[in-house]
């Protein structure tokens, strides 16, 4: 019995030391990174450049594999259920890990526990935007209408549960407004509808609105991220006028749980020399994104805070999808 044992622990012993180097060597094959979206949009585009960065920083090829469906709940379930050996990571916003948590009943994975949160990188906020014919020309006025006239102004959305709908139900809650929800099949719909005057407001993403704005089809009265928005620099955000909200969509980089520390560290310390590449930095601001490093439990947080806030917001505007 003792000979059996200590073959047991022997055989335990090399293969956790077998584990380990494998992880210390990572990577030693192509690694993919899935994105629960379609091929084509933002996600998907950025993702591809930090999949290239990557592959020369960490000397095996990192490609980007598409698996969209269900709001983006189908890929994000994917990785959660992938071998934790960091060769299937997540590329995605926060709509699968903090958004669609809060206002489905379910998800087939849980939030923290099924993921190795790696990186936070990018991020993105939203333009408070209102068409021409509505007659404000400032939060303050648009905030003022709203209550003057419950239930006059509408506001689009890329359907409902989406990240613009619970951002302006959020200053619906913080204003004491109640604009009515007008819900899209997408951001882009949502837009177009603003700039015909179909809706009154919209959140859209500041590249989106700042032609409209500047073609004098939409006029953006705020940004919703905490700091102002680089390529709108004279357009406030929320919490200067006074309206102490922030929507900000998060893009990162995510592992299944109980992924090895080493593997983790090796992507951790490849987006950060990343994270430091002047060209890489002004090429992501030029395609709209403004860079915010998050690495590890920093990340983690980022993505528990968001989830609080939306499934208060869902919650208390009783917001569900099925």
């Amino acid at each position: 019995m003792r000979k059996l044992l200590l073959a047991t622990l022997a055989v335990t012993g090399l293969a956790a030391g077998l584990q380990h180097a494998a992880a210390q060597d990572y990577p030693t094959k192509p690694v993919r990174m899935l994105v629960p979206f379609a091929a084509g949009g933002g996600t998907d585009t950025v993702g591809r450049v930090i999949a290239a960065e990557l592959t020369k920083r960490l000397g095996q090829q990192f490609f980007v594999e598409n698996r969209p469906g269900a709001a983006a709940q189908l890929g994000t379930d994917l990785v959660a259920k992938s071998a934790p050996d960091g060769y299937t990571l997540l590329w995605t916003v926060t709509d699968g890990l903090s958004i669609l948590p809060a206002v489905k009943a379910s998800v087939p994975y849980k939030i923290p526990d099924d993921f190795a949160f790696i990186a936070g990188v990018l991020q993105l906020p939203f333009a408070v935007s209102v068409n021409v014919k509505v007659p404000v020309k400032s939060l303050a006025e648009l905030i003022a209408y709203a209550k003057a006239n419950p239930g006059k102004l509408n506001f689009g959305s890329a359907g409902i549960g989406s990240a613009p709908q619970l951002g302006i139900v959020l200053m619906n809650q913080a204003a004491g407004m109640n604009m009515v929800h007008v819900p899209f099949a997408g951001l882009g719909p949502a837009t177009n509808a603003l700039i015909a005057g179909t809706v009154d407001v919209s959140l859209v993403t500041p590249p989106q609105a700042k032609p409209h704005a500047e073609g004098g089809k939409i006029r953006v009265l705020a940004v919703t991220g905490d700091k102002r928005y680089h390529q709108l620099p004279d357009v406030p955000t929320l919490r200067e006028l006074g309206l102490n909200v922030t929507t900000i969509v998060g893009y990162g980089l995510s592992a299944p749980a109980k992924t090895p520390e080493p593997v983790l560290n090796k992507l951790k310390q490849g987006i950060s020399a990343m994270m430091k590449d002047k060209d890489l930095l002004d090429r992501l601001a030029k395609l709209g994104y403004q860079t915010d490093l998050q690495l590890g439990d920093a990340y983690r947080d980022f993505i528990l805070k968001d989830l609080a806030q939306w499934r208060a917001v869902a919650k208390a505007a009783n917001i569900k999808i099925d």
